[in-house]
Parts: structure tokens; C-alpha cells; sequence
């Protein structure tokens, strides 16, 4: 009787190295197609990936734009690679990693729709915004809390007192963002009032605002003008991208409005560059005379043009993408749903990273040294995963910030708030 024959050499290698692979896939195979299962047909799909993306921005905008340099004594400070002349390019790149005009658009057009919802509900303006303020607010008060804590904590363990001073101001930096969309949040109805009666022009007399202010602050009579001035354009500035959602919403913003957009953005902001010579980043640069973003500038509405127009563009493509993938779409429920996680605890992430590297490696490249050379954006490339993973760790513990507080007592709420409020008058330099 003859003999089995013997199974190929490379059956029992390949068996062991495919099913590790094999059975995470699976699962995250099975969870996608749940999570797809679930989201109901009226739910808006792109309008989702669009904020997932706009919100992803913020994070790794901050981490490749932001970098650490490690004194003497051990202190970490601020440094960016906007400053270097070796990294010039990183100016170009903050325009596709500032993407505040796609999020106030998905902003304007999602509190459209939300407000209207309540309406249909029997809830007034006042209780609407009142629970969006909730909303957004839970979270923030969590992390100023925690970092409360932390400011005397962190130099009993060691930690330079600069260091502390440095991590409470990023930290406190991306929180103005909160201030300035609940601000728009409130005039939801008076945009939506003005984007009915008059159309798109309610969001090009915003353009046409900002542009005479800076005609004030850089034309020929710049140095007879008040430097308050420049402020003015900080309420039309952010409300334009914003004002279009709402336009989006009603139905005025469609796609030959939105190839206008993107056209004419997309020449007015060239001409602001090549012509009027504007500051090429889109984030402040330190020690720079101008900045484009503190407060806005021509360039900032014309850059959420060519944003916003691409996204109205892009819309249905994306959002049938996103219905035929559900591994695509697995990831952007993920992200709304630890929106503002992300966004309050983003930079205490790389913190988590560098301030251990900067006591155990003392001058780590690409994490505590000056960010002034090519090799530096390779490997701080490379450690955005480990900046991710930081992230995802933190969020773990952090969540419960983001949902109703029903498990905290009157005095713990009291005490979060005593805390959001000491570290904000440290943070702001009062301490």
C-alpha cells in the first residue's frame, strides 16, 4: 500500500504566519459590516467623512507643524518647523493640513439640519444650543481639569517646571476653536435667515469684509491704523466657510456655485500670494511680523473657497464610496464619534511621548531636537504612529469627559470646574 506523500515544506510556515493576520481581519471585517448594518439610509455619509477628515487634520497638523527643542536643563520648549529655512516647504503643506473651512462648512450645513430637527421637536433655539454647548463644552472642561492636576503633580515627578509651562500651552492653543463655533453655533438662525434672503451674497459680504480690513492694516495708511482693527476680521473670517454650510443646507449652495468657489478661490488666493505677497503658512509662524490666521486673513477665506468647493464637488462621490466600502466607512464613524477626544487631547498625546523620551534619551531626533532639517520631518513622520497609539491609549480613560456626567457628584462637577479655571489663568500666563 503506498505511502502518503508529505505535505509541501511550505504548508505548516505559511499556516502559522497567515492566521494571525487572518483572524484580526476577519473581525474587523465583521465589525464594519455591523457598523454599516446599523447606519440608518438617511444618514448623510460624505458629510461625515468630510468632518472625519477636517477633524484628522487638526491632530497631524499640530504634530508635523509642531516640534520640541530640549534645554540645558532638561526643559522642553516650543519649536516649529515653519521657522527653519531648510523647511520652507512646510509652509505649502499647512494648506491641505488646515482644514477649517471643510469643518465650519460641515459645521454651517449639520446645526442647519439639527435646528430644525428641534424645531420639529418643540425645542426652542435656546434649549438647541444649550445642548450643543453642553456638548462641546463637557470635554474641554475635562481636559483643563486633568491638566489642573497635573500642573503641580509633573514637577514632583521630575518634570522641568518649563516643560509643565510648555504642555499647558498647547494644550490651551487649539481650544480657541471651541469659543469661536460655539459663537457661530448661536447666529445659526440669523445665517440661515440671511442665506434665504440673500443667497450666496451672505457669504461674499463676509468676503468683501474681511478684504477691506486688511486693505486698512496693509495697504498705504497701515501705520495710522490701530492694530485692534486687525480683530475685526475675526467673526466674518471663521463665519464664511461656516455661511456656506448653511447655504449648502438650504439648498443655495449647488454645483456650479461650488465650481465658482473653487475657481475663483482659487484665483484670489494666488493673487494674494504672488501679488500682494501674503504669508505662505496658514498657521502662525513664531517670530513672523504677519500671520494669516491670528487674526484671519484674506487668505484664510479664500483658501475655505477652494475647500468648501472641492467638498460640495466631491459629495456624492464620497458619500457613495463611503456606502459600497464599509471598511472605509468602519474608521470615519470612529473618529465622529471621539470627535472632540481627539481634538482636546491630541497634543497632551505627543506630550505623553516626548516628555518621557526627553528624561530616558535625553536630545531624541525628530522628537527633541530642533526641527531644522529634512531628517527631521522623516522621522517625525515615523512617529506619528506612536503619537496615535498615545492618543487611542488616553482616549481610553478620557471618553467618559465626553458623554453626560451622571456618575459625577455635585462637588466633583465643582471641582472640575475650580480646576478647568486654575488651569486656564495658568495656562494664559496668570500663574
Amino acid at each position: 500500500m503506498p505511502s502518503t506523500p508529505p505535505a509541501p515544506l511550505s504548508a505548516p510556515l505559511s499556516a502559522p504566519l497567515s492566521a494571525p493576520l487572518s483572524a484580526p481581519l476577519a473581525a474587523l471585517r465583521r465589525a464594519a459590516h455591523r457598523v454599516d448594518a446599523r447606519t440608518p439610509e438617511s444618514r448623510d455619509r460624505a458629510l461625515d467623512g468630510l468632518r472625519a477628515l477636517a477633524l484628522l487634520a487638526v491632530p497631524v497638523g499640530h504634530w508635523l507643524l509642531g516640534g520640541f527643542t530640549r534645554s540645558a536643563d532638561g526643559a522642553l520648549h516650543n519649536a516649529s518647523p515653519l521657522s527653519s529655512p531648510a523647511l520652507g516647504f512646510f509652509a505649502p503643506a499647512s494648506w491641505g493640513l488646515q482644514l477649517l473651512g471643510v469643518f465650519f462648512l460641515v459645521g454651517g450645513h449639520s446645526a442647519v439640519r439639527s435646528l430644525a430637527r428641534a424645531r420639529a421637536r418643540g425645542t426652542g433655539h435656546a434649549g438647541w444650543l444649550r445642548g450643543r454647548a453642553v456638548r462641546l463644552l463637557r470635554p474641554v472642561l475635562g481636559v483643563t481639569a486633568v491638566w489642573a492636576l497635573l500642573i503641580p503633580l509633573l514637577p514632583r515627578l521630575g518634570v522641568p517646571a518649563d516643560t509643565v509651562r510648555t504642555g499647558s500651552t498647547l494644550v490651551v492653543q487649539p481650544l480657541w476653536y471651541i469659543a469661536v463655533y460655539l459663537g457661530l453655533t448661536a447666529l445659526t438662525p440669523l445665517c440661515a435667515a440671511a442665506a434665504r434672503r440673500l443667497g450666496g451674497w451672505s457669504a461674499g459680504l463676509l468676503l468683501a469684509a474681511v478684504a477691506v480690513v486688511d486693505l486698512l492694516r496693509y495697504g498705504p495708511w497701515a501705520e495710522s491704523v490701530p492694530s485692534w482693527v486687525g480683530l475685526l476680521t475675526v467673526l466674518p473670517g471663521w463665519l464664511f466657510g461656516y455661511q456656506l454650510g448653511v447655504l449648502w443646507a438650504e439648498g443655495r449652495l449647488g454645483r456650479p456655485a461650488a465650481r465658482l468657489l473653487l475657481a475663483g478661490g482659487a484665483v484670489l488666493f494666488a493673487t494674494l500670494l504672488l501679488v500682494f505677497h501674503y504669508p505662505a503658512s496658514m498657521v502662525g509662524v513664531p517670530g513672523a511680523d504677519r500671520t494669516n490666521s491670528h487674526p484671519p486673513s484674506l487668505l484664510v477665506p479664500a483658501l475655505a473657497a477652494v475647500q468648501c468647493g472641492a467638498a460640495v464637488l466631491l459629495h456624492g462621490r464620497l458619500g457613495r464610496l463611503l456606502t459600497r466600502r464599509p471598511l472605509l466607512w468602519l474608521p470615519v464613524v470612529a473618529v465622529n464619534l471621539s470627535a472632540m477626544t481627539i481634538f482636546c487631547w491630541h497634543q497632551s498625546a505627543m506630550l505623553a511621548v516626548a516628555v518621557p523620551g526627553a528624561a530616558a534619551f535625553d536630545a531624541v531626533p525628530g522628537l527633541t531636537v530642533a526641527p531644522d532639517s529634512a531628517g527631521w520631518v522623516l522621522l517625525r513622520l515615523a512617529l506619528l504612529p506612536l503619537f496615535g497609539a498615545a492618543l487611542i491609549a488616553i482616549g481610553w480613560f478620557t471618553r467618559r469627559f465626553d458623554g453626560p456626567w451622571t456618575a459625577f457628584s455635585r462637588p466633583a462637577k465643582a471641582a472640575v470646574g475650580a480646576g478647568a479655571a486654575f488651569f486656564t489663568v495658568y495656562a494664559l500666563g496668570g500663574v
